[in-house]
C-alpha cells in the first residue's frame, strides 16, 4: 500500500464534504454540520481562499484530509499554521496517515516561517489525545475557547454592524 499527501484542488470539494461529514459524526456533532461542496468550493479554491486543504492517500484513494489556515500571534510578530480539522477515515485508521498529514502541516508551518503550530481536539476524544503526546505536542490547559455564534453574535453585533472583507 503506498501513502501519499498531496494539496486539496477543487474539484476534491465533495470528498472533503465527506471527510468533514464523518467528522461531525464521529465528534457527536453531526447537527452542526451545514457546509456543502459548493461553500466548501468557494471558500477553500475560490479567488480569495480563507483556508487550505490537504488530502491523504492510499493507493490512490482518499482516505483523510486536513484542513488549515494560518492565523497571527501579536506576540509574537509572526503568523502560525491552524490546523482546523484533521481527519482519517475509520477503516484507515492506525495505517500512518494521521502522522503523515501532521508532518505535512508541520513542514508548510516550518517552510512558510511559523514559529507555532496549533489546533483543538475535544477533551473526550482520547484517541486522539494519545496520539497528539506521542508526536510531542503539549496540552495548553491554561487558555479556555469562547465562542459567540448564531443569534447571540448577530444580537452582539447590534444593528450597526457591517461587512468588511
Amino acid at each position: 500500500m503506498t501513502l501519499s499527501i498531496r494539496d486539496a484542488v477543487p474539484d476534491d470539494a465533495a470528498t472533503i464534504v465527506r471527510f468533514i461529514t464523518e467528522l461531525a459524526i464521529y465528534e457527536r456533532a453531526e447537527h452542526e454540520m451545514k457546509a456543502d461542496e459548493s461553500m466548501i468550493r468557494s471558500t477553500l479554491f475560490g479567488d480569495r481562499p480563507h483556508a487550505h486543504a490537504l488530502i491523504a492517500l492510499q493507493d490512490d484513494q482518499p482516505i483523510g484530509i486536513a484542513v488549515y489556515f494560518f492565523n497571527y500571534s501579536t506576540w509574537l510578530g509572526h503568523r502560525g499554521l491552524y490546523v482546523e480539522d484533521v481527519f482519517v477515515t475509520s477503516s484507515a485508521r492506525g495505517q500512518g496517515a494521521g502522522l503523515a498529514l501532521m508532518k505535512a502541516l508541520a513542514r508548510i508551518a516550518v517552510n512558510n516561517h511559523c514559529p507555532r503550530f496549533d489546533w483543538q481536539v475535544l477533551d473526550w476524544n482520547q484517541p486522539a489525545i494519545d496520539f497528539y503526546d506521542a508526536i510531542g505536542a503539549e496540552p495548553r490547559r491554561e487558555w479556555l475557547s469562547y465562542r459567540l455564534e448564531g443569534e447571540a453574535l448577530r444580537q452582539f453585533a447590534g444593528s450597526g454592524a457591517t461587512h468588511h472583507d
